[in-house]
């Protein structure tokens, strides 16, 4: 059974997959790559702001909703293979997330900002690599999605 709330779904996913492989990728590319280049303080502090910042309605709503839509889609929409595997992509996406980079982040929040440079490069060591391994595979899944749904499109 495919109908046109079935294909409304399946946009509102890609749209939402595509927003948050778009964030993933550009902090790969940009953000992180920036950061490293920074002094211990500053990346601990201006990480810290980030993961506060970012827990925010907007992030969130737009975060969650591509596992909604693309569960309804693959009852009700069009190419059921591809919404499939755009939902499978995007909910390892969310478990990389919320069983690494969200206990990092939690981590380094929790650290404060200490005073001390050794405290601070200690600090950075403990999260920066380890987050962005973890970042990088959450990127490669979400990216990976989009383009499953974007296959799901072509496919309608």
């Amino acid at each position: 059974m495919t109908g046109p709330i079935g294909h409304a779904a399946l946009i509102a996913g890609t749209l939402g997959t595509g927003l948050i492989a778009g964030l993933f990728f550009g902090f790969s590319t940009a953000v992180m790559p920036g950061l490293r280049r920074t002094d211990d303080r500053t990346f601990v502090a201006t990480m810290q702001g980030i993961n506060e910042a970012i827990l925010n309605p907007v992030f969130l709503t737009v975060y969650v909703a591509p596992v909604v839509c693309l569960a309804f889609a693959a009852f009700t929409g069009p190419a059921r293979p591809w919404v499939i595997a755009a939902l499978v992509l995007y909910l390892a996406t969310v478990v990389i997330t919320g069983a690494g980079n969200i206990p990092l982040n939690d981590e380094l929040v929790g650290a404060g900002l200490p005073d001390s440079a050794s405290a601070l490069e200690s600090i950075r060591t403990a999260f920066e690599k380890p987050w962005n391994r973890l970042h990088l595979a959450r990127t490669a899944t979400v990216v990976a999605a989009f383009g499953c749904c974007l296959g799901a499109l072509r496919a309608a």
